[in-house]
């Protein structure tokens, strides 16, 4: 089960997302911003990098501060375990590219040295060599040649070449996973009817096939255990003498030297926390590192969802699945966050009527949670994003994972204010309202509400979404494999649109009036239905969960929704738009796709699952592709945004004692890189 949502509308994909406060515009004593502020770092290729203040941070006390320092450097310890996973290459590819661009003194003036420039700056941003939405191995825009003449023009002392091989050693290891796009093309292939394991360029998985992997961990699990662990969530699997095998991530296993330095500064973590409960959780992920055993990992996970008083709070470990093409390993993340205590009363009251919320739902009576228990909510500022949040991070995330965790001891879930307050004042003025909406009805309705609904809508998906419902007895939560994480964020999604629509938030004092929650609607489906394609290279289909997600929703309501005209899609001027005729109408819709879905996942329908995916959140319209490519192309807007991190400082005084921590916004993306790689760079070449 997925918990974390990417840019969940067309605001947040275009970088508008926003958290409805105003703040000031630069680092000021508080950490937070005023006028002068650079919010946009840099641009290449796709993307564009930006900063995030970290708005009200010297006003934390000393020792909030303090653990806000040992968090982070617990989560940039981890950024190589990230790497690794993603491809048993990347860190060789990665250390020698670096290599050269710290090292190579002659021309840097051609095409060729900028497009290899901008091939490392790619490699940053999706932590190895595979674009970090798309899947597809990015391809370098110099030659091979070129390559290797300026990999052997550097001095090989400066080189980071594997176990003491040469410079020809190593290039004849890299250069076809570089160079050749039919070597490793996809870091995760989810083409149906193929052996999905043995095809995906992911380092979960070596020398086994996909049905060895399944027997492998169906053989584990037992039918009638009612809180099971997440089975493979933390090792890859490999054959020794020709038997299946785990190699488990923990202290003295695989990852060791850089989870011997994760737990280190969790340690120091412990000893600043702000109470017992926090230390005792922090002592128990340590013990899960040391040990590997996934049964304190869920001990760690129960003492973490139920701390609900600290105001410093984190992620940090194997958590996420979205990567695995079988959904059961977790990606190495973490991030550091700090409560915003006033942008947190709309979660409250969220959280308070969780129940209502559960009760009211379209889905069948079977599926519901009789009790709803320990949804927990708040809005958070970030302090630091680390492994699988960095440098493209989410802008909510409900956890834990474990079916039945949420169940017994319910979910912690945030939306993080500062992300999205940086996403909305980098995007100001880029005429996308402009070009994309139908009328000035649509784009005036989208300035007054967008701004509050859209964060209602992360709120309302992350908060319940994600914790609503329940599984039939004996289901698994991973019967639905790699169709499991889209169909997650779809049955999220579709609870939050529901209840946007609901008279119940304007009672609740959520929404101002009735009309508010037909912002979101539209810029929904327009997303889902054509913007989003932006992030789509031509010729390919959609690959991404959250991605897939979006496209099925909007295409099965214009098709249900087709007799009706509820929403079309309408040209005018040689221009395609989305027109929503029909709003009450759209809802009802919102919620038949609901109860399907729910049905799909609490009954484990494989079948159904798949059906739904492959037919609505897959496949392109290749010439409305090509059109909104083409009219966002004229926009100049990078489709992708990524983020640099703020520096933390300790300050001591003559005996060694703490007595601040500072935060700075001067580092810049390149720097920040190459210094993370010098800093936190530990393990060897090749796992």
């Amino acid at each position: 089960m997925k918990k974390v949502i990417y840019m969940l509308t067309i605001l947040s994909l275009l970088g508008a997302c926003t958290n409805g406060k105003q703040a000031d515009s630069q680092p000021s004593a508080d950490g937070g911003i005023d006028a002068a502020f650079e919010y946009k770092v840099d641009r290449f290729a796709d993307i564009e990098i930006l900063r995030y203040p970290v708005q009200g941070f010297n006003s934390l006390s000393l020792g909030q501060k303090e653990l806000i320092y040992y968090l982070s450097q617990a989560a940039l310890e981890g950024r190589d375990i990230l790497w690794d996973q993603h491809n048993r290459y990347n860190l060789t590819i990665r250390r020698v590219c670096e290599g050269v661009y710290e090292n190579y003194m002659e021309d840097k003036s051609s095409d060729e040295w900028k497009n290899f420039e901008t091939y490392l700056k790619q490699l940053w941003m999706a932590n190895g060599i595979h674009h970090h939405y798309s899947e597809d191995k990015i391809m370098p825009q110099f030659s091979q040649d070129y390559f290797v003449k300026v990999v052997k023009s550097v001095d090989p002392g400066r080189m980071p070449f594997r176990d003491g091989m040469a410079a020809d050693e190593t290039l004849k290891e890299i250069l076809p996973v570089m160079f050749d796009p039919a070597v490793m093309p996809k870091r995760m292939n989810q083409t149906p009817g193929v052996d999905i394991v043995a095809t995906s360029a992911v380092n979960f998985y070596e020398g086994v096939t996909q049905k060895e992997v399944e027997d492998f961990y169906n053989a584990m699990k037992d039918p009638d255990d009612n809180t099971p662990v997440s089975y493979g969530l933390n090792s890859k699997v490999t054959k020794v003498n020709g038997v299946v095998t785990e190699q488990v991530w923990k202290l003295g296993g695989m990852y060791d030297k850089a989870i011997e330095r994760i737990t280190g500064w969790l340690e120091k973590a412990a000893a600043v926390a702000e109470n017992d409960h926090q230390r005792e959780t922090i002592q128990t992920l340590i013990a899960y590192y040391k040990t590997g055993d996934l049964k304190t990992f869920d001990d760690y996970s129960v003492q973490w969802v139920t701390d609900t008083t600290s105001r410093v709070d984190f992620i940090n470990g194997f958590i996420e699945t979205y990567t695995d093409p079988l959904g059961l390993k977790g990606s190495w993340e973490s991030m550091v966050n700090f409560k915003s205590i006033e942008a947190s009363e709309r979660t409250r009251i969220i959280s308070e009527n969780a129940q209502w919320f559960e009760d009211n739902s379209p889905i069948d009576a079977r599926f519901k949670k009789e009790t709803v228990k320990g949804v927990s909510a708040k809005v958070i500022t970030a302090a630091i994003l680390g492994g699988d949040c960095y440098p493209a991070t989410p802008i909510g995330i409900n956890l834990p994972n474990a079916d039945w965790i949420r169940r017994d001891h319910g979910s912690k879930s945030v939306t993080i204010d500062n992300i999205t307050y940086a996403y909305e004042k980098a995007s100001e003025g880029n005429g996308f309202k402009e070009e994309f909406m139908w009328s000035d009805t649509e784009r005036e309705r989208s300035k007054k509400y967008g701004t509050l609904t859209d964060n209602l809508h992360t709120d309302l998906h992350e908060c319940l979404g994600h914790g609503s419902g329940k599984l039939l007895p004996g289901v698994s939560s991973d019967v639905l494999q790699a169709y499991g994480s889209p169909l997650e964020e779809t049955r999220a999604d579709l609870f939050a649109l529901y209840y946007l629509g609901d008279p119940k938030l304007v009672e609740l004092g959520l929404l101002p009036d009735n009309e508010a929650y037909k912002a979101e609607y539209y810029s929904y489906i327009m997303n889902g239905a054509m913007t989003q394609l932006t992030r789509i290279q031509p010729g390919k289909n959609i690959e991404q969960a959250h991605m897939r997600n979006r496209a099925l929703i909007s295409g099965w309501v214009i098709e249900k929704g087709m007799a009706d005209s509820v929403v079309v899609l309408k040209e005018r001027d040689y221009k395609t738009y989305v027109v929503v005729n029909d709003y009450d109408k759209l809802r009802t819709l919102f919620g038949e796709l609901l109860s399907e879905v729910q049905r799909i996942k609490s009954e484990g329908d494989f079948e159904a699952g798949k059906k739904l995916v492959e037919t609505y959140g897959v496949k392109v319209d290749n010439a409305l592709h090509t059109e909104v490519l083409s009219r966002y192309e004229a926009l100049n807007i990078a489709p992708y945004k990524g983020f640099v991190n703020p520096v933390y400082k300790l300050v001591t005084d003559e005996n060694g004692k703490v007595t601040d921590v500072t935060v700075s916004y001067d580092e810049n993306y390149v720097d920040q890189q190459l210094r993370y790689s010098r800093q936190y760079s530990v393990m060897p070449l090749k796992n």
